[in-house]
Order: structure tokens, then C-alpha cells, then sequence
């Protein structure tokens, strides 16, 4: 195998700080209150673009897109809408691979009404410019929705 460069193996044992957890967690309330309010512009200031979306399709095939912002806030709208009626559950678990890339899988509920549905997800949080911003969606069953 060739030699890996240090600055890949000096990050293999990357421990995060408290202050690294809380700032995840910091990240995911303000974008929770964001959609919460259906605020598409806020929302899509918090991402990275291109952004990544991996999901899978009902015939079993993975898929992956990119989209730009304007392609983020159309997918978005429809997911929000009528998210003022709507309460999120949620356990969030960070694994980080360094200081500066985040995987966060999320366990939540979603609660409308007397309906409630449970979701897996996960995202890659990369840190730019000092400042977290989610560059990979990923979440099975969306994959007939995406293009590309």
C-alpha cells in the first residue's frame, strides 16, 4: 500500500471536546427552528454547495445527486410545509473524524396529530471558515425523487 500522508493518519485519533459536541448540537437547534419555521433561505445558509443527497429507490438501487441551493429550497418546500403542526423527536449521535468533519446519524419522530413516524438519517457536517455547515444528506427512500 502506498504511504498515506501524516495528515491523514494524524487524524485517525481525533477526540472531540465537549465544546466541539456542543457546537453539533448548537448547529442542529438553530437549523431545527429554521425548518420548524419553514424557513428555506436560513436553512439553505447552513449548507455547503453542492450539497450531497444519497438515498436509495423502491426497486433497491442506491442513488446520489447533487443540488444547488435552488434545488435544496424546492426539494425543502415540500418537506416543511405545514411543519408549524408538526412536533420533532430526536436522538443525535455525532462521530467525528476530525475537528473539522462531523457524521451525524439521527434517530427522530415526527408527530402530527395522533400520527407519529420514526426516520433514520444521517448528515456530514464539514466546518468552513470556523462555522458548521452540512454538506451530505443521507436518508433511505428518497431515490426516485432524486435526479442526476
Amino acid at each position: 500500500m502506498a504511504d498515506l500522508p501524516a495528515s491523514v493518519t494524524a487524524s485517525s485519533g481525533f477526540q472531540p471536546s465537549a465544546e466541539d459536541i456542543q457546537s453539533v448540537k448548537a448547529w442542529f437547534v438553530e437549523y431545527d427552528g429554521h425548518a420548524a419555521n419553514a424557513d428555506l433561505a436560513r436553512m439553505a445558509d447552513m449548507a455547503l454547495f453542492p450539497l450531497n443527497v444519497v438515498s436509495d429507490d423502491l426497486s433497491g438501487n442506491g442513488s446520489a445527486a447533487q443540488w444547488t441551493r435552488e434545488q435544496f429550497i424546492g426539494a425543502m418546500s415540500h418537506v416543511v410545509a405545514g411543519a408549524e403542526d408538526m412536533r420533532m423527536e430526536s436522538d443525535r449521535t455525532p462521530v467525528f473524524l476530525t475537528g473539522q468533519l462531523v457524521l451525524v446519524v439521527t434517530n427522530a419522530t415526527f408527530t402530527t396529530g395522533d400520527k407519529t413516524e420514526a426516520v433514520r438519517y444521517a448528515d456530514l457536517l464539514v466546518k468552513k471558515d470556523g462555522r458548521w455547515l452540512f454538506q451530505t444528506m443521507v436518508q433511505g427512500g428518497w431515490g426516485d425523487q432524486l435526479t442526476g
